[in-house]
């Protein structure tokens, strides 16, 4: 899996009442052809929901969306993948559009 372009945006929480402070990105990513997920006739998109507490950063929603229709799979990344998106986010959440 390859991180092609990203977005990322800071979620507010006008009550409250979550701790930390969330941040949702929207990674463009790459599959290699022999991955389940490979679809030559579509590109995806990973939604995460990255958490920042204190100094603990955790992701604690993603799933991924067919970028041509919109549809969210029903896949989930192996540890590796996780920990790639994860280290992506912690280097770029300040980068907010």
């Amino acid at each position: 899996m390859k991180i092609t372009s990203y977005e990322v945006d800071k979620l507010n929480d006008p009550t409250g009442i979550i701790t930390g402070d969330r941040f949702e990105f929207l990674l463009g990513i790459e599959v290699p052809e022999d991955d389940e997920l490979f679809d030559e006739n579509n590109s995806l998109d990973l939604r995460v929901i990255l958490v920042i507490e204190e100094t603990e950063a955790r992701i604690v929603q993603y799933h991924f969306i067919n970028r041509s229709n919109g549809k969210v799979l029903d896949f989930g990344l192996e540890e590796e993948e996780e920990a790639i998106v994860l280290s992506f986010c912690k280097e770029h959440y300040n980068d907010i559009i």
